[in-house]
């Protein structure tokens, strides 16, 4: 018994460190593929976790979202009365919990009694995550983009380095890059940088050619009401020097009509992923994650 006993431990050990290795040699895929603006292969980010299965921004949504296969899950992140970093949308409690008020109105320790809602607005068990508790999670395993995260910079990045994540978060914001320097300058080298970029201005190819004069960003956000930007289809620069191009497909505001439910709902790829695709994108965030992982491996575009 006692042999039979040491066996099961041992193996028990090297199914675990099988299992460590195999999330390593996924997030250093991940990370060699985010690095990299020429490959051709799109990754997935999925928005508010998989939402549809799980109440938004919640830990389970995000633990769905990497059995899932996404390549990125996307966080918003806010900010408790006692300064933790929470994840929660919007500027309060109301819509997503059975809380009232902002959650800068609470501790962390008073916001953990509320319970998060599901998609039909019921209550679930699930509590409302902090940043820590999330990337713990993420750790080894999926990419994080760290959406509405300006305001909370400092705070984020020692929550990063803290738990030894800091390679997996992409900070962004839509600031320039004068404001973004002057506010964050002491970090802004240490971190992985996504400017937001609204092709609908005017002087959006400025923004970019500065940022990548300047910093050279591991990808650009683009986002356009219309979709009749020169942007659309004279980006290769971006690429060429460096970035990669992530456009969201979650609503027809966000893509020139060129989103998700089209894809699916409609089932025409050719006016929404396909497009986005073809004009640049090898980053699609999405609120249908499940259906374009499985669109992108038919075309081979996803590992």
């Amino acid at each position: 018994m006692k042999i039979l006993s040491k066996i099961l431990v041992f193996a028990g050990l090297l199914l675990s460190g099988l299992s460590v290795s195999a999330q390593s040699k996924n997030i250093n895929y991940l990370l060699k593929q985010l690095h990299n603006p020429q490959d051709k292969k799109v990754m997935v980010a999925a928005h508010r976790g998989d939402w549809r299965n799980a109440p938004e921004n919640s830990l389970r949504a995000f633990e769905l979202a990497i059995d899932m296969g996404v390549d990125i899950i996307e966080v918003d992140l806010n900010i408790s009365k006692d300064g933790h970093v929470i994840i929660m949308h919007d500027n309060t409690i109301d819509r997503t919990t059975d809380g009232k008020g902002k959650p800068s109105d609470y501790t962390l320790a008073e916001l953990k009694k509320f319970h998060l809602k599901n998609g039909l607005g019921r209550l679930s068990s699930h509590t409302i995550p902090t940043l820590k508790e999330v990337m713990l999670l993420a750790k080894d395993r999926v990419l994080v983009n760290l959406d509405k995260s300006y305001p909370y910079y400092n705070e984020a990045y020692k929550i990063l380095k803290e738990t030894n994540t800091l390679q997996q978060a992409l900070f962004k914001t839509d600031a320039r890059y004068d404001e973004v320097l002057k506010r964050y300058g002491s970090i802004l080298d240490n971190i992985v940088f996504m400017p937001v970029v609204d092709l609908d201005k005017p002087d959006a190819k400025t923004i970019i050619e500065t940022y990548q004069e300047k910093i050279n960003p591991v990808a650009f956000e683009l986002i356009f009401h219309k979709d009749t930007s020169s942007l659309l289809t004279n980006n290769q620069f971006i690429k060429a020097n460096g970035s990669k191009i992530w456009i969201n497909a979650l609503w027809a505001s966000l893509n020139g009509g060129h989103y998700d439910d089209l894809a699916v709902e409609e089932d025409n790829t050719k006016d929404s992923w396909d497009w986005l695709i073809a004009h640049g994108a090898t980053i699609l965030q999405t609120d249908r994650p499940k259906e374009m992982l499985l669109y992108l491996k038919k075309k081979k575009l996803h590992k």
